[in-house]
């Protein structure tokens, strides 16, 4: 066992309450100060961790549970977490549910039994209603990244999908497209509801033509996106494809080509997410890029405002915008053949 605050008192000739007072920053005399400080140098003392949570009730720590530890995506917003818990001096303990628990939810159990101060759910995929609910209810400090349901009285923060597809939708109408084909994503995708959305209402707001047989599915795999753009190129009528992210817009890239056809000459093409590799296929793709620094970031100053009792907005969804970034996968509309 390694020493404790009554081996520091001893050494110090103090007591053991002007130690613990010293240890959580409270002020001493400056003699008693030097002897202590000399006292935990000699005896190599570190505090339990442990006792002073039992003290102070209070961790220094948040919990940040995503879905899938190995998501590309996360890296940003994970990134954006501990920046901004760093600055308020908290700790960071990072959990998959994929791998552990059979959902996001069975984590509440580390706010009830005290090992983490608050909690930020981090997922892409579609939340169960019932799971948003108690979220809600719960007294503790929770921020959600992703899919809330559209639902009232929740601290989340997630990009703004509809905002991002209809700004796609309209630089393609500026071009001249006016036949526009759409390659969604899977339904568990919290953001593919709301991607589709977009593409729906900017399309009926510009006067487009909304076709049925123009909308594919995919599973926003490269894979997926090959096989939904393979079944779009049996039909004809439309110039533009926009892609709901870049790995089915990188899949149906290949389809097109190895259809004969040529990127942007004969057929435009779009993404969603600006991941790395969208800047080097050929053509590069035009996309959109989400700001995850900026989410995370929002998501812990939230939670720690709830944490330390500051003043916060009344608790909504907030929704960020992400940013059109025009490469050289699209041009002025040509037949495609």
């Amino acid at each position: 066992m390694g020493p404790t605050i009554h081996d520091v008192a001893r050494l110090a000739n103090t007591s053991k309450s002007t130690v613990s007072r010293y240890l959580n920053g409270q002020p001493v005399k400056k003699a008693t100060q030097e002897a202590l400080d000399k006292a935990i140098r000699e005896l190599n003392f570190h505090r339990n961790a442990n006792a002073r949570r039992l003290v102070m009730d209070k961790t220094n720590t948040i919990g940040v549970v995503v879905d899938n530890i190995s998501n590309v995506f996360y890296s940003g917003i994970i990134r954006g977490i501990e920046t901004t818990a760093n600055k308020r001096g908290y700790n960071c303990i990072f959990y998959s549910w994929t791998s552990n628990y059979e959902s996001e939810r069975a984590f509440l159990h580390l706010l009830y039994e005290g090992q983490v101060d608050g909690l930020i759910l981090v997922s892409f995929q579609k939340r169960a209603a019932e799971d948003l609910e108690a979220y809600k209810a719960e007294d503790y400090p929770i921020a959600l990244v992703g899919d809330h349901g559209e639902m009232d009285g929740l601290l989340s923060v997630d990009v703004d999908n509809a905002s991002g597809v209809a700004e796609i939708v309209s630089y393609l109408h500026g071009l001249g497209h006016r036949g526009i084909a759409y390659i969604a994503g899977p339904e568990h995708a919290g953001a593919n509801k709301y991607r589709l959305k977009g593409f729906r209402q900017t399309m009926e707001a510009l006067g487009l033509p909304f076709r049925p047989e123009w909308i594919v599915e995919s599973d926003w795999s490269n894979q997926g996106g090959y096989q939904a753009m393979r079944r779009l190129l049996k039909l004809q009528g439309f110039t533009a494809v926009v892609a709901s992210n870049d790995e089915t817009a990188i899949g149906a890239l290949r389809a097109i080509q190895e259809h004969g056809l040529s990127v942007p000459s004969q057929l435009s093409l779009v993404g969603f997410d600006d991941i790395t590799i969208s800047e080097w296929v050929f053509p590069s793709l035009t996309t959109v890029r989400q700001p995850f620094l900026e989410i995370g970031m929002q998501a812990a100053e939230g939670l720690f405002r709830r944490i330390e009792g500051e003043p916060a907005p009344v608790f909504a969804a907030r929704l960020l915008s992400p940013t059109l970034v025009v490469r050289d996968s699209c041009d002025i509309p040509h037949a495609k053949g």
